[in-house]
C-alpha cells in the first residue's frame, strides 16, 4: 500500500506539471517523496542576476551541466529577472535602465528547466518595454511556474511576500530595487483613482560631506554663477546636498517610509513561511564599485531585524562581501548568473541614438560601438564574467551551512558564448573565493576554500560540531 501510495503521488506531481505546461516534471523524482516535518531542512540556491536572452536547456558542455545540477539539487533556487519577457507586443519606454532588455517568453520555462522557482523582478529594467512589458513579463513567468515577487499593480502587491510551498517547508520572497527611474515605483489610491502599477522601491537620500575650505569653495563657485548660497553647515547647490565634515565623503540613508514598508512586508512574509528571503537590486556603492553603499548596509540589517532569514543583493555586475549580522546571511552582491545583454534580438532606435550608433548595422554594430569593440564596458571587466552560487542551508531558520560554489561566465570568448554560466575551473574558482574572502573581511566574515569551493565559516555550526 505505500508503495502504490508513493507510486500515485509521482504520477500525479508528473501530470500536474504537464498541465502546466512547464517543465516541472522534470524535477528530481526523489523531491516528492521527501517527507516534511517541522525540523525539516530547508536548502537553497541563490543567484544573482539573470540576463538570460537565449535558451541554454539545448546545451551539452559538462561545467555547465553540472552548475545545473547544482541548482536543480536544493528545495528551491532563486535569482533576479533583469529582462521583460514578450514578443514585442509593445512599444519601448523612451528610456531603459541600460539598453532596453527583452528575450522570448520560453526563457520563463528554460529557469524552470534549470530548477528556478522563485524570481525577483523589480531591477531598473523593470518598466523597459512599460506597464504592459511589465504584466506581460509576470504573466509569463508565473505561466511557466516561476513565482514572482517584487511589482505589481499597486504599491501594496508589490511590496507584498510571494511564497513557494517545498517538500520541506514554505519560503516566502519579498524583493525591492535602489536603482530605478522614478516613473517605475509602483503607487497606491486614496480610492478616487486607479493605483500605479510598478515596482517596489527603496529610496535612499545622498548627502555629499566637504569640508570648511570645500564649503567655502562651493560658495565661490555658487557666487561665480550668481547664486548665493546661506552661511550655514548644510546647503544645496546643483541639486545636491552638501554637509560639513571632517572628512570629505558621501553619506546615503534609506528612505524611512519605504524601509518600514518593506520590513512590514518581510515581518508579514515571516509569520506565513518557514524561511523568508529579502531580495534588493542596487547598482550605488562605496568606496568602489564591489563596496556596498552606507544605504544598503542600513537596509539589509533593518530587514534582517525585521525577520528576514538571508537579504540577497545584486545589481552591481560584480561580487560584493558577505556579512553574518545576527546569525543571518547577508550577500551584498552575487554579481550575476546569466549575463547575455549582447544578444538580444532586436533593439529600439533610442538605443542607437543615444551612443551614435547607425542602425543599419543591427544590434552588433550598436555593441562594436557601446563597448568599442570588446575594449571597454563589460566585456573588458574580467570581474563581470566571475561569480558564485550560493547553497544555503537552514534548519528552524537557523542557517547552519554556506556553501559558495565559484562559476565561470566566459571573459574574453565569443558573444555568443560568454554570459552562459559553467562551474569555473581549479584555478578560477580558487580566485573567486579569494576575491570573495578580501571582500568579506571587513564585516568579520571568514571564508575558507574547501575542496573547490568556499566554505563560510558559521559560529553556530563550529559550536554544534564541538
Amino acid at each position: 500500500m505505500k508503495r502504490l501510495r508513493v507510486a500515485l503521488a509521482v504520477v500525479s506531481a508528473w501530470l500536474i506539471g504537464s498541465s502546466t505546461g512547464s517543465f516541472a516534471a522534470q524535477a528530481p523524482s526523489d523531491s516528492v517523496i521527501r517527507q516534511s516535518s517541522g525540523a525539516a531542512e530547508i536548502s537553497m540556491a541563490l543567484t544573482g542576476d539573470a540576463i538570460i536572452t537565449r535558451p541554454f536547456s539545448a546545451q551539452r558542455d559538462a561545467g555547465f551541466l553540472n552548475l545545473i545540477e547544482l541548482t536543480r539539487a536544493p528545495d528551491a533556487a532563486f535569482t533576479n529577472l533583469e529582462l521583460t519577457l514578450h514578443d514585442y507586443e509593445t512599444y519601448p519606454r523612451v528610456e531603459a535602465g541600460g539598453i532596453h532588455l527583452r528575450a522570448p517568453p520560453i526563457i520563463a520555462r528554460e529557469l524552470v528547466w534549470a530548477g528556478f522557482r522563485l524570481v525577483s523582478f523589480a531591477n531598473n529594467h523593470t518598466m523597459d518595454w512599460g506597464v504592459e512589458g511589465m504584466r506581460l513579463t509576470r504573466r509569463h513567468a508565473r505561466d511557466a511556474g516561476l513565482v514572482v515577487a517584487g511589482v505589481g499593480e499597486s504599491l501594496r502587491e508589490a511590496r507584498s511576500a510571494r511564497f513557494l510551498d517545498t517538500a520541506n517547508g514554505r519560503v516566502a520572497l519579498i524583493a525591492a530595487a535602489a536603482t530605478l527611474k522614478t516613473e517605475a515605483r509602483a503607487g497606491d489610491s486614496l480610492g478616487d483613482m486607479p493605483t500605479r502599477p510598478g515596482l517596489s522601491p527603496l529610496r535612499f537620500t545622498t548627502e555629499n560631506v566637504v569640508t570648511r575650505a570645500g564649503l567655502s569653495a562651493l560658495r565661490t563657485v555658487a557666487t561665480d554663477l550668481g547664486k548665493t548660497l546661506p552661511q550655514a553647515e548644510r546647503v544645496t547647490f546643483l541639486g545636491q546636498t552638501f554637509v560639513l565634515g571632517e572628512r570629505p565623503g558621501r553619506q546615503t540613508t534609506p528612505h524611512p517610509q519605504d524601509l518600514e514598508q518593506i520590513a512590514a512586508a518581510v515581518r508579514s512574509g515571516r509569520e506565513l513561511s518557514d524561511l523568508t528571503i529579502m531580495s534588493i537590486h542596487d547598482h550605488e556603492n562605496g568606496a568602489t564599485r564591489d563596496v556596498p553603499a552606507q544605504f544598503l548596509s542600513t537596509f539589509a540589517r533593518a530587514m534582517i531585524d525585521a525577520g528576514a532569514d538571508a537579504v540577497v543583493g545584486h545589481g552591481p555586475h560584480v561580487l560584493r562581501g558577505i556579512e553574518i549580522y545576527e546569525g543571518k546571511p547577508i550577500f551584498y552582491s552575487l554579481g550575476n548568473f546569466v549575463f547575455e545583454p549582447e544578444t538580444v534580438e532586436r533593439l529600439p532606435l533610442d538605443d542607437y541614438e543615444a551612443i551614435g550608433a547607425d542602425p543599419a548595422n543591427g544590434v552588433a554594430g550598436l555593441n562594436d560601438v557601446r563597448y568599442d569593440n570588446d575594449r571597454r564596458g563589460f566585456p573588458a571587466r574580467r570581474k563581470v564574467w566571475e561569480s558564485v552560487v550560493v547553497v544555503a542551508r537552514w534548519r528552524d531558520r537557523n542557517v547552519h551551512s554556506i556553501e559558495l560554489h565559484p562559476i565561470s561566465l566566459g571573459f574574453g570568448k565569443p558573444r555568443t558564448i560568454r554570459g552562459r554560466p559553467a562551474l569555473a575551473d581549479q584555478e578560477l574558482g580558487r580566485k573567486i573565493i579569494e576575491d570573495l574572502r578580501r571582500l568579506s573581511a571587513p564585516f568579520g566574515t571568514r571564508i575558507e576554500y574547501r575542496g573547490g569551493i568556499g566554505v563560510v565559516v558559521l559560529e553556530s555550526a563550529s559550536a554544534q560540531e564541538q
